[in-house]
């Protein structure tokens, strides 16, 4: 029988004060609010850990990368408490066919009660290069691909690389790299994507606790991205926004404008066009994120963006309330409309006046 989360806990010299202070951290860190804390401290006491094979294709495991350092909950609850990582070839000790065994028993002893997770994506090259490009276990990674997909509970697509296709499946892709949704034959699994090159850490961290936490996958927008991490746009919430509304940009790197933390929408920030956590959870434990380290958003979490390049490019095609398609004009644009308020505002004090003149007369 697997160990609930709690039992793993207490088994570690964990409090009970201790556990429920762990449990409220992590739904603020959810955006769910204390309220809540309850609710996952009761999931975390009576639900068994759920069994994760994390598979690797053609990626550069930055997401992994990213994962070892979610602060809120720790990576090392997450791993050893939270979930029984059952297989990952980056960090597992075993090797060759013991480890491939794993897969083996998962799919076969969990049926249905297990996740799987995608770092990375697999080259459909399979009739051109006989699938040289990802081997696993001596078999295309499409095949193991395929293989654990079909009795999963759920499938997460970890990051750009299996979210989109990213940098690999960038033209003119040899390798015919795919994004996991679009890999054919692979069952009925619902699939998340956290996309981004790499994604937040606890962003991942998140959606993996609000699965064990409510035994249910989280809202997904059409895109199949989580609603509470992938909602709202960069611009939406960043600390840059008023300096765009007044028409105050950064006209090159480290001018002026930039030492006074203008808005870099003129040096092709895509903060406009991209919908990701960066500037409310942010990284590093919510130290920064790159527009607050003076660099401009480069989309990474949005379909297509290495095609798309052009990083410092400015957008040419947004028109959010009219005025964005434009920078150029938008301080003229704010100008005009104050001057224009002005005016009216004045000839409605000299009407008034002499109203008030004739009546008194």
């Amino acid at each position: 029988m697997i160990e609930t989360f709690y039992d793993v806990m207490r088994r570690q010299g964990i409090t009970r004060r201790s556990f429920l202070k762990y449990c409220s951290l992590t739904a603020s860190a959810m955006g769910l609010g204390p309220a809540l804390a309850p609710k996952i401290a009761h999931a975390m006491e009576t639900k068994p850990r759920i069994p994760v094979l994390w598979l690797h294709g053609l990626e550069c495991t930055c997401c992994s990368e990213s994962f070892i350092r979610s602060a809120h909950p720790l990576v090392k609850d997450v791993i050893l408490s939270m979930i029984s990582l059952d297989y990952d070839d980056t960090i597992m000790a075993s090797a060759g066919h013991e480890a491939e065994a794993i897969v083996e028993e998962i799919v076969e002893k969990h049926k249905g009660n297990y996740i799987l997770a995608c770092e990375g994506n697999p080259g459909l090259d399979e009739d051109k290069t006989g699938g040289m490009s990802c081997i696993i276990g001596g078999k295309p990674y499409t095949e193991q691909l395929r293989y654990a997909a079909k009795d999963a509970m759920a499938i997460i697509s970890w990051g750009s690389c299996a979210s989109w296709g990213c940098v690999q499946a960038a033209k003119p892709n040899p390798t015919r790299a795919t994004p996991i949704h679009k890999v054919p034959e692979l069952g009925n699994a619902p699939i998340i994507k956290v996309p981004g090159c790499p994604p937040i850490a606890e962003v991942m961290t998140g959606v993996v606790t609000y699965i064990l936490t409510f035994g249910k996958l989280p809202s997904l927008d059409r895109q199949g991205r989580p609603l509470m991490f992938y909602s709202q746009r960069i611009h939406d919430k960043c600390y840059r926004r008023p300096h765009f509304d007044a028409g105050q940009f950064v006209e090159a790197f480290d001018d002026e404008s930039a030492r006074k933390g203008y808005c870099l929408y003129k040096m092709g920030c895509k903060g406009p066009t991209t919908y990701n956590a960066c500037s409310t959870v942010r990284w590093n434990g919510g130290l920064s994120f790159p527009i607050q380290a003076g660099h401009p958003c480069i989309g990474c979490s949005e379909d297509g963006f290495w095609d798309k390049g052009a990083f410092y490019d400015r957008l040419t095609s947004i028109d959010a309330f009219g005025v964005e398609s434009n920078a150029d004009k938008v301080g003229g644009t704010a100008a005009a409309v104050v001057g224009a308020a002005t005016a009216v505002h004045a000839a409605a004090s000299v009407i008034k006046r002499v109203r008030q003149k004739g009546d008194q007369e």
